[in-house]
């Protein structure tokens, strides 16, 4: 019996992968071609075929390439949602809470491949202002605008005072986030894990709670 169900099995072919994995086996494939095979490589029949499914399923995550890139970089973005889903229960807590958030922004846009494409960036390449346009909008700037709503929640919760929750989100990311990826790409610092963010986000924090935002928990920042 079973051997007749596993004929029938192999009949039918290999069963259908769920679609989230499909999803990210696709997303991985568009960024191994990226990194290693350029822009122009990183076609929907060569995806495809790297993750091992058809064209046609491709096509059920994103319409052509410049979506797929999206999907790559948006992916790391999402990344961030779990720790932006916590809210401060009180002003002490907003430190610590906006540690981690840094924390996992960190850990996912300093790693290799995400430091691989931002080298990509920085050379010269048929259709760079369009993947760099991809870039802006669903890394740099959906990244700012997550955090910068973060603080502002905080700011209407009563926890903090910001004035102006957008500059403070990009000063905050420009500290702990684009200065080591400079020197990552530069080659002058190994990317996460290998290089920990903790330090880098403490002594940012401790800028913050001294001078840009009137909060409270700055003391356990400063040692105090």
């Amino acid at each position: 019996m079973q051997e007749e169900e596993s004929k029938a099995l192999r009949g039918r072919g290999r069963p259908a992968r769920p679609p989230e994995e499909a999803r990210e086996a696709a997303v991985q494939a568009a960024t191994w071609l990226l990194l290693h095979e350029g822009y122009a490589a990183t076609t929907m029949e060569a995806v495809a075929r790297h993750a091992g499914m058809a064209k046609k399923s491709l096509y059920q995550f994103a319409a052509n390439r410049e979506e797929l890139v999206a999907l790559v970089v948006r992916g790391w973005t999402d990344a961030f949602l779990p720790a932006m889903a916590h809210d401060a229960a009180a002003p002490g807590d907003v430190l610590p809470l906006l540690k981690e958030i840094l924390q996992a922004m960190a850990a996912r846009v300093l790693t290799a491949d995400a430091v691989g494409l931002f080298r990509l960036l920085c050379t010269d390449f048929p259709a760079r202002a369009d993947l760099l346009a991809l870039y802006q909008r669903n890394g740099i700037e959906r990244g700012t605008a997550l955090l910068a709503e973060w603080l502002q929640r905080q700011a209407a919760r009563g926890h903090m005072t910001a004035e102006n929750a957008p500059e403070l989100a990009g000063l905050l990311l420009a500290m702990v986030i684009a200065e080591p990826l400079r020197q990552m790409a530069l080659g002058l610092l190994a990317p996460v894990p290998a290089w920990d963010a903790a330090p880098r986000i403490d002594a940012a924090l401790r800028l913050l709670g001294g001078s840009a935002v009137k909060m409270a928990g700055a003391s356990a920042l400063r040692g105090g």
